[in-house]
């Protein structure tokens, strides 16, 4: 329990240079999958660690030493983790998963109210329903099956080829599950706050798989660029009205936004495709398992410390 156990706790403060390297530089679904498991992984391994310090304070505890037979003696002698780092993580601990369950009961209810409205729709065979509505939009809805709603706005923006480029970018985010990238990534943030970067980065690369989708259809990803851009233009000033659950070409966080994804979406399109740089992958797995055998190292550190406890 020396030092295994802060591994874990010291790891997420990688987060915001391994999701702004992988999201820039890494080829837009890899980059996803590598990101939301770094952000679930790291979440699990610090929520965990967190767990065994708390354990070390509890069997400190006079009451509870008694009720286990514990030693307090050899606990206090054997464990050099301070009482106070233990109570720290038990209010860390408590705080981490009490913000995990809101946030996971906040998703699948937005999940479940996407699964009905998109029930409540038409039921073409392309998936497609277009609604009455003179604001440009348009987002996939989650459902079994999903649906691509695009409005009249939208429409009447976009030319032929535009319109198939948009249609090709929201069924890439129903047919690729993306809204679940999304969810998993966010309860990884939700449990540690420090790994917020990863689910934020998971954010723009879903759109930027999506985008890339889009022009492997329509082989044209200037096009594609153009598009985005319009879509974006178009949109601006106005309120996006989509379920929270749903994803659209204009993105999560609104259409224009300074630097932000919409402009840097264009710019990754009329640049050359980005690589999958394997050596970016493997450092990602390698601090992935870096945090894995510690947890699980201080997992038997604090087993072997309640045995000599309970031996004494």
């Amino acid at each position: 329990m020396r030092i295994a156990v802060y591994l874990p706790l010291l790891l997420p403060l990688l987060a915001p240079l391994g999701a702004r390297t992988l999201s820039e530089r890494c080829e837009p679904r890899l980059a996803t999958w590598l990101l939301t498991a770094s952000a679930l992984v790291l979440a699990t391994a610090s929520t965990i660690s967190l767990g065994l310090l708390a354990i070390t304070g509890l069997i400190r505890v006079p009451v509870l030493a008694g009720l286990g037979h514990w030693s307090l003696h050899t606990a206090q002698h054997d464990d050099p983790t301070e009482l106070s780092v233990a109570l720290v993580a038990g209010l860390l601990l408590g705080g981490a998963a009490l913000t995990a369950a809101r946030m996971l009961w906040r998703r699948a209810r937005s999940l479940a109210t996407a699964a009905l409205q998109a029930a409540c729709m038409p039921a073409p065979d392309d998936g497609l329903v277009v609604v009455e509505d003179e604001t440009p939009e348009a987002y996939a809805l989650p459902g079994l099956p999903g649906r691509v709603v695009v409005s009249t706005g939208m429409l009447h923006t976009l030319n032929t080829s535009e319109r198939g480029i948009l249609l090709a970018h929201e069924r890439a985010h129903l047919a690729s599950h993306h809204y679940l990238f999304v969810a998993l990534a966010q309860l990884g943030a939700a449990a540690n706050p420090l790994l917020r970067p990863l689910a934020t980065a998971v954010t723009y690369t879903i759109e930027r798989w999506a985008d890339e989708h889009a022009g492997t259809v329509t082989g044209d990803r200037v096009r594609v660029a153009r598009t985005v851009g319009k879509a974006a233009l178009a949109a601006h000033d106005t309120v996006a009205r989509a379920p929270g659950a749903a994803l659209g070409i204009l993105g999560r966080r609104g259409p224009l936004a300074g630097a932000g994804p919409v402009p840097r979406r264009v710019a990754a399109l009329l640049a050359p495709p980005l690589g999958r740089h394997p050596w970016l992958a493997a450092a990602t797995v390698a601090i992935l398992a870096a945090a894995t055998l510690s947890t699980a190292e201080a997992a038997h550190d604090l087993n072997a410390l309640l045995e000599a406890v309970g031996a004494s």
